[in-house]
């Protein structure tokens, strides 16, 4: 049996230990680190009970508790495997076994164990780039930020204008802030507008600003935020929804550096580096007619695109760590980290909101957690309309493993609860929940 799991094992690009008794496991575990164990419940000759099994599963936990166990049960013992699950394995396969079904539970486990471990490293020992006074942090390990890290390492220090694009919640402010602090202008100010927030009629004065008298309410001089962000840096979010007739006067100011205050006829030279952020696409838009072609050239001297949460999805664990922590010790909570299932949800959902949805969605279970742990319930994670896939898109198959993971999901991974709901007893659950890799 050895022989014929490490030919199926290592062709699957495994590399395996292999021992032949619960002294020998016990001993492997606390020699080395296993993303895995795979073990039978039987090991002295004619013994069919798996009590040797069960008895060493809780010790085996007690050496790391976080670390999956599938165990291997003949065909007719369900309840042993049942038993086994209870006292902390992860899973089980059945003898004889499927090639493929036995290869995708040891996977899926030690994606998740990985995942698990992330969640809970040190932010000292992700990779996050550190370069500045604010501790300005990019959690990016994946490999889709890996390129957009590189290229903002080159031109943070540069007085180069940036585009940053991506969808809405992506960290489109946590790149400004950081190209900011990585730069020559680091010690002068970084200066924040939304340009989605400011109305035609106030445009001028907030962003050149004014003299006294210029306006019915002007009582007084006003810096605008140009001057303000002299020598430093100008964030312009939302670039996108800055009014046709507007988009020359800021259009001036980037070409030549000049600029009068409302009611002023005296010239001002400003040197801000400006960082500007959309979610449009401004192509598009120059196409239509409603943004500046010269202006879109002026402003993306550079541009930065970050990838939505979706397409990074290896950063949703040291994400979820991070934001974890900094609610946790927000709310005055106790939490150490994420049972398996709540990282299993975090890691499935859509995140149509990005990364600031998974900052809300954290918030709130640390809120909600009434254990050590958040759990998947916690979460309180709703499919999106936009990307869940229709009942009449899905197979037989699909629409019963989908139940299953909203059942459990809803009993916050307490099997008998879900069993009770899905009208199924405990074991019938477990098989299924095998079949489809749960």
């Amino acid at each position: 049996m050895l022989e014929a799991l490490r030919i199926l094992l290592e062709a699957e690009g495994f590399e395996l230990e292999s021992v032949r008794s619960p002294g020998g496991i016990l001993e492997a575990v606390e020699r080395r680190d296993f993303d895995a164990v795979l073990m039978d419940l039987n090991y002295a000759r004619d013994t069919t009970s798996g009590r040797e099994g069960l008895d060493l599963l809780p010790r085996l936990l007690a050496i790391d508790a976080t670390l999956p166990v599938i165990v291997m049960t003949a065909w007719g013992s369900v309840d042993s495997a049942v038993e086994a699950m209870r006292r902390g394995a992860r899973d089980y396969v059945e003898k004889p076994w499927d090639n493929a079904r036995l290869v995708a539970t040891l996977r899926t486990q030690v994606e998740l164990r990985r995942a698990l471990r992330r969640t809970d490293r040190l932010e000292s020992e992700n990779r996050m780039l550190r370069r500045d006074p604010s501790r300005v942090e990019l959690i990016a390990d994946s490999a889709s930020m890996q390129p957009v890290l590189r290229l903002m390492e080159r031109v943070g220090p540069s007085d180069a204008n940036v585009l940053v694009s991506g969808e809405h919640g992506t960290g489109k402010e946590l790149v400004a802030r950081w190209l900011h602090h990585s730069s020559a202008r680091a010690q002068q100010a970084l200066v924040m507008v939304n340009m989605g927030g400011l109305s035609e009629g106030v445009f001028e004065s907030e962003l050149f600003g004014h003299v006294k008298g210029a306006f019915t309410d002007a009582r007084s001089d006003r810096v605008g935020r140009f001057e303000l962000a002299d020598r430093g840096t100008l964030f312009l979010d939302e670039i996108a929804n800055v009014p046709l007739a507007q988009q020359a006067k800021l259009l001036r100011v980037l070409q030549t550096g000049e600029m009068e205050r409302v009611g002023s006829s005296r010239t001002t030279r400003v040197d801000a580096r400006v960082i500007s952020a959309t979610n449009a696409d401004l192509r598009t838009e120059v196409a239509a007619g409603r943004f500046r072609e010269d202006l879109l050239f002026r402003l993306n001297t550079i541009e930065i695109r970050l990838p939505p949460l979706r397409a990074r999805r290896e950063d949703i664990p040291p994400l979820a760590g991070h934001f974890l922590r900094r609610h946790a010790a927000r709310y005055r909570k106790s939490l150490s980290g994420f049972d398996a299932l709540a990282m299993q949800a975090l890691l499935e959902h859509s995140w149509p909101g990005n990364v600031r949805e998974l900052d809300h969605v954290i918030e709130r279970s640390v809120l909600l957690a009434q254990g050590d742990r958040v759990r998947s319930g916690d979460l309180a994670l709703h499919a999106s309309s936009a990307t869940a896939p229709a009942l009449e898109d899905l197979t037989l198959e699909e629409v019963e493993r989908l139940l299953i993971r909203k059942a459990l999901a809803r009993c916050e991974g307490n099997v008998s609860q879900a069993a009770r709901a899905l009208g199924l007893s405990r074991s019938a659950l477990y098989r299924r929940m095998a079949q489809h890799g749960v």
